[in-house]
C-alpha cells in the first residue's frame, strides 16, 4: 500500500477507540524501504512484545558489502551492530512515552555490552529486516492519529536513514566492532591450545559502573589491569596483533587477598569472558573457555533427580541424595546440585566466590572434624573433591578466597590481589602450607561417580497460564514466566539480557518436540542448540519476533533444572 493511504487513515482514526489500530497492519511501499505492521497490540498499556513491527530495505540500497557476514562471528557482530545503531537512531526522536501507556515509543530489544545473536536485526544476501516496537499513540485508550500519523510517516524514515545509511564515520565504527568480536572470538578459541581457561589482557578495565550498570568504570576511577610476569603471556591476534595478558592454566587456581582489592571483580570478568564484548567496553580481551559456569548457593531453590552423591550421602529420614528432590534446597545441597549440573551440560571450568558459598560445603576445618565425626557429617566438601574434578573429570577450578587457607594444599597456582593488581603467590602459598601444615583428615569415600543422564518429561512443562494461553515472558535476564510457573534464576549469573530469558522460554518450549520419554536431557538441549545452530533464533520462536538474544546451553540446562514442577527421571 501507499504510505498516502496511511497517512490518510491514521487521520480518519483520531479519536477512534485504540483496538481499530487493528485496520492498519499490513505493508506500506516507502521510496527505499517496506514498512510491514504485523501485530498491533490491542491495548496502549500492553507489553511492547506483542507488537511486531518490520521494516526491510535491500541491501544493495545500503551498500553492505558480502565480508560483513563472511563467517558466523561477523555475521553475528554484524547484525548486533545494527540493532545497536536502530536503537541509538530512535533514542534521538522517540526519547520518552508521549500519551498513555506505551505511546509514542520508538524502540528494539535493547543490547547490553556482549556482542549476541538477535532476532531483531535479520540479514539475507539481498535484504537487511529490522524488528521492532511502535508505541502507537493514545490519549487515554483513544487513537492520537495526528502523532501517529507522524511517527510513522516521519519519525521511521529518518530513524532508516540514520541507523542503515552507513556514513564512513560510522562504517569506521562498525568495522570495529567486527574485528573485535573476530579478535576475542580467535582468542578464546586459542585457551585450550594454549592450556588455558582464562585470558586477561594488559589494560583490560575490569570493575564495572555499578551493580546494576554493566558498563566500564571511567577509566579516573579504576586501575588498568595489569598481569604479573610469572604468568604473562604474548598472543596475536588477526586484527589487533601482539596482545599481552595473564593467561590463567587448567587447573586449580585460588584468587586470594584482603577485601575491596578486586578478588570478585576479576572473578566476574572471567565468568562473562564467554562472550565477546562490544569496542571500548573494557573487558574486550578478557576471555574463558565456553564451557565456563559461575557456581553459587542459592537456598530455596528447586532441584529435580540430580545425583549429589559426590557431595552429600546418608541425610536424615533416608532421604536419598543418588535422586535428590526437592522444594526448598539448603545452601549445600543447592550449591551441590550445581555443581553436577553444570558438568552435565559440559562445563570445564567452575568458578567461585566464598562470599556466595555454602560455608559447609566448602571446608570443614580440623576442629570442627574433632567436635562432629564423620559419621554424623553428610557433606563431603568440595576441598576433598576439587582435585578429583579435575583429574576425573577434567573440570578446572577458579576459587576466589579470603579466609580459608586450607586449598593451599590443593592449589596449582596462587594469585594474590593487591590494590587491584595480580601478584602470583603459588611458592609463598606452598611455603605456608609445608610450614603450618593442616591437621584437617581428608574425607574422601570413593571416587567421582559416573553421571547417569537423566530423562526430561514434557507433559511437566506446559507453557499456559491459568487462562489456558500461551505464555512465555521475560521482563529482566533473573526471572522467566512459562505458562504458570515462575522461574528463578538468580544465581544463573552470566545470563546479561532479558532478550535471552525470554530466548531461553521459547527454547524450552522448542525442546519439548523431543522429550520422547528415551532421550536425556542433554540429548534433548543439544537437539535444540543444533536447531538454532542451523536455522537461527527464528526456529525457537512461534512468530517472527525482535526480543530474543543468544544463550549457552549451559544456560538453557540450568534454566530448565530450576523450573519448578518439571521432572526428569533416570
Amino acid at each position: 500500500m501507499d504510505p498516502l493511504n496511511l497517512h490518510q487513515t491514521l487521520q480518519r482514526l483520531d479519536g477512534c477507540d485504540y483496538g481499530s489500530y487493528q485496520s492498519i497492519r499490513g505493508k506500506y511501499k516507502f521510496g527505499k524501504f517496506l514498512l510491514i505492521i504485523e501485530q498491533i497490540p490491542k491495548d496502549p498499556y500492553a507489553p511492547p512484545g506483542t507488537g511486531v513491527f518490520r521494516l526491510q530495505v535491500s541491501r544493495g540500497i545500503v551498500g553492505f558489502p558480502s565480508d560483513f557476514t563472511a563467517n558466523p562471528v561477523r555475521s553475528i557482530a554484524f547484525r548486533d551492530f545494527l540493532a545497536r545503531n536502530f536503537q541509538k537512531a530512535s533514542a534521538k526522536i522517540a526519547t520518552s512515552r508521549r500519551g498513555t501507556g506505551h505511546s509514542g515509543l520508538i524502540t528494539i530489544s535493547p543490547p547490553g555490552q556482549t556482542i549476541l545473536e538477535r532476532t531483531a536485526v535479520v540479514v539475507t544476501a539481498d535484504l537487511v529486516e529490522v524488528r521492532f516496537f511502535i508505541g502507537l499513540p493514545a490519549k487515554g485508550r483513544k487513537i492520537d492519529g495526528i502523532l501517529a500519523s507522524r511517527m510513522l510517516l516521519e519519525e521511521i524514515p529518518s530513524i532508516v536513514l540514520d541507523a542503515l545509511y552507513l556514513t564512513d564515520e560510522v562504517r569506521k565504527k562498525l568495522y570495529k566492532h567486527l574485528e573485535t568480536a573476530e579478535d576475542t572470538h580467535y582468542l578464546r578459541q586459542l585457551l585450550t591450545e594454549l592450556g588455558l581457561v582464562a585470558f586477561i589482557a594488559d589494560g583490560a578495565v575490569l570493575p564495572r559502573a555499578s551493580g546494576v550498570d554493566a558498563r566500564p568504570l571511567k577509566h579516573s576511577q579504576c586501575v588498568p589491569f595489569e598481569s604479573p610476569p610469572e604468568l604473562k603471556l604474548e598472543v596475536n591476534l588477526p586484527h589487533r596483533g601482539k596482545v599481552t595478558g595473564l593467561g590463567i592454566p587448567a587447573g586449580i587456581t585460588l584468587i586470594v587477598g584482603g577485601g575491596y582489592h578486586g578478588k570478585s571483580t576479576l572473578l566476574n570478568a572471567i565468568s562473562m569472558g564467554v562472550y565477546n564484548h562490544i569496542a571500548g567496553d573494557g573487558r574486550e580481551l578478557v576471555t574463558s573457555i565456553p564451557g565456563t559456569m559461575k557456581i553459587r548457593a542459592s537456598s530455596g531453590r528447586y532441584v529435580e533427580c540430580t545425583d549429589i552423591t559426590p557431595f552429600i550421602n546418608d541425610l536424615p529420614l533416608g532421604n536419598r541424595t543418588d535422586k535428590f528432590r526437592t522444594l526448598n534446597a539448603s545452601g549445600s545441597t543447592s550449591q551441590a546440585a550445581s555443581i553436577i549440573e553444570a558438568v552435565e551440560a559440559g562445563a570445564k571450568l567452575l568458578l567461585m566466590d566464598e562470599d556466595t558459598c555454602a560455608a559447609n560445603l566448602m571446608i570443614r576445618d580440623a576442629r570442627m572434624q574433632h567436635l562432629v565425626a564423620s559419621a554424623d557429617e553428610p557433606i563431603t566438601t568440595y576441598l576433598d573433591r576439587i582435585r578429583q574434578l579435575y583429574d576425573q573429570w577434567a573440570v578446572s577450578t577458579i576459587l576466589v578466597l579470603g579466609g580459608s587457607g586450607d586449598y593451599f594444599d590443593e592449589a596449582d597456582q596462587v594469585i594474590q590481589m593487591r590494590h587491584f593488581k595480580p601478584d602470583v603467590v603459588t611458592d609463598q602459598a606452598r611455603k605456608v602450607a609445608q610450614n603450618l601444615p593442616s591437621k584437617r583428615k581428608t574425607e574422601i569415600i570413593t571416587d567421582l561417580p559416573e553421571l547417569i543422564g537423566r530423562i526430561p518429561q514434557s507433559e511437566s512443562m506446559d507453557p499456559h497460564n491459568t487462562y489456558g494461553k500461551f505464555k512465555i515472558s521475560a521482563d529482566n535476564p533473573q526471572v522467566l514466566i512459562f505458562g504458570q510457573t515462575v522461574v528463578d534464576l538468580t544465581d544463573v549469573d552470566q545470563l546479561t539480557e532479558a532478550a535471552q530469558t525470554r530466548a531461553l522460554g521459547y527454547a524450552l518450549h522448542h525442546a519439548r518436540r523431543y522429550m520422547d520419554g528415551r532421550r536425556s536431557l542433554m540429548d534433548v538441549l543439544e537437539r535444540v542448540q543444533k536447531d538454532i545452530d542451523q536455522e537461527g533464533l527464528d526456529v525457537i520462536a512461534h512468530r517472527d519476533t525482535g526480543d530474543l538474544a543468544g544463550f549457552r546451553l549451559q544456560e538453557l540446562a540450568a534454566t530448565l533444572n530450576r523450573m519448578r514442577g518439571v521432572e526428569l527421571r533416570t
